[in-house]
């Protein structure tokens, strides 16, 4: 729930390639100022690691300073330097991490404390291990959220990984339906696209058609710091719903981003023109992009748009609609369920879904909506099973895509300014 709480429970280190989710955790606290966020951390120190022989290392203002991948348990062995016999922690020496190295400290009393150089083994661990496989296989993880957490997502990201085909799949395969039943949207990256063009066959090559996937191109540069478009997009998203009450009826496009620059996978600036933006949207892909209101997200559509132009599908806030409404109507009316199932329960469940929806319209989160139970939808045989279906109509806003403005030369105007 905070930057703090985050660095506390899995560390920090400015290595975003080795480390992605401290590149998300920087974004979404410090820069979007949003939560929560569920993190599964899947760098197994117990299995992703290797020795690192002993070697003499400079003692430098009483410390040793290893790299943060170093691991603090018993391997970890600090002896005099060419060999000689092992000092004793906590009474020759202390160990921390700060920052991104582990220190070795040594005590004042200590056999140690007047060493210039000290001998030093340790293991470390291997974030380059986590591979896509294991990414998608965590995935699994999702169907938990709720039931340890009391949590259900409503963006999924992979930092680092999404941009592989079988973590994007996994991850839309998941967003479609969290526990069976909930919706969420899966932030996709592209990777290797040196421009638009290139992006758009990109997304075509991968087979991102999902309506519950959003494909992002390229990164975005903060100062020195480069982020997945996803990890933005994220605090992004999350930001413009926070400040509608929670309510996902707005488009994340023409929004501000945290960043001042566009950047290719290797850090190579680039820049978008409005008119490659726009073709970038016109393929399903959000963007970033520095027009008029400064550098913004670009693009309201699903990775699902062109091929799929249903306007419940492909636009992103009516789809995220859909699925919002879903989620906390099944969320409200979840205890309804092996209750006595008599006109007195429908009626009730209608009434209240009504009731909310019409709060929902007011609020002008929907255009309109209403739930009915119609009697072709509910046969004798599923009553009598204890099966009832309700159906929900409701109309979110699309957003604006084009607003044109027509200039006439109006000569009646001479008449009335000049003759009068």
């Amino acid at each position: 729930t905070s930057w703090a709480e985050a660095v506390e429970k899995l560390g920090y280190s400015d290595d975003w390639k080795s480390y992605p989710l401290c590149e998300f955790m920087y974004s979404h606290f410090k820069l979007f100022a949003c939560q929560p966020a569920i993190f599964c951390n899947v760098l197994d120190t117990g299995t992703m690691k290797e020795g690192v022989a002993a070697a003499d290392m400079e003692v430098s203002e009483r410390r040793v300073r290893l790299p943060i991948e170093a691991i603090n348990d018993e391997t970890l062995v600090v002896s005099q330097a060419g060999g000689g016999s092992a000092y004793v922690l906590d009474t020759d020496y202390s160990v921390y991490y700060d920052a991104e190295s582990l220190v070795i400290e040594v005590l004042p009393g200590g056999a140690c404390y007047e060493a210039t150089q000290l001998s030093v083994a340790y293991t470390k661990v291997k974030p380059g291990d986590v591979t896509g496989a294991i990414v998608g296989a965590a995935m699994e993880s999702v169907e938990l959220c709720l039931t340890r957490l009391g949590l259900v997502p409503d963006l999924i990201c992979a930092p680092g990984h999404s941009h592989e085909p079988a973590v994007a799949a996994v991850m839309a395969a998941k967003a479609g339906g969290i526990n069976g039943m909930f919706r969420a949207k899966a932030l996709i990256d592209l990777a290797g696209a040196e421009d638009y063009s290139a992006a758009i066959k990109a997304k075509a090559d991968g087979n991102l058609t999902d309506a519950d996937q959003i494909v992002c191109w390229p990164k975005v540069r903060l100062g020195e710091h480069v982020f997945h478009l996803s990890t933005q997009l994220a605090g992004l998203m999350a930001q413009v719903d926070s400040g509608n009450g929670g309510c996902p009826y707005e488009s994340p496009g023409n929004k501000p981003l945290q960043c001042n620059g566009t950047a290719l996978d290797g850090g190579d600036e680039i820049t978008l023109t409005l008119a490659q933006a726009n073709a970038l949207n016109a393929a399903g892909v959000v963007t970033a992009i520095n027009f008029i209101t400064g550098w913004t997200a670009w693009g309201s559509c699903d990775a699902c748009y062109p091929a799929n132009t249903d306007v419940k599908d492909y636009f992103i806030p009516v789809s995220r609609m859909f699925g919002w409404v879903g989620n906390s109507l099944i969320r409200t009316f979840w205890a309804k369920l092996d209750k006595p199932m008599n006109r007195r329960m429908i009626d009730t469940i209608m009434d209240t879904a009504n009731i909310w929806i019409n709060g929902l319209v007011g609020a002008g989160y929907l255009l309109g909506g209403r739930v009915e139970m119609l009697e072709d939808e509910n046969p004798l045989a599923s009553l009598m099973a204890g099966i009832i279906k309700l159906h929900v109509y409701m109309m979110p806003a699309s957003p604006a895509q084009e607003i044109h403005f027509v200039l006439e030369y109006d000569a009646s105007y001479v008449e009335s300014s000049l003759q009068g």
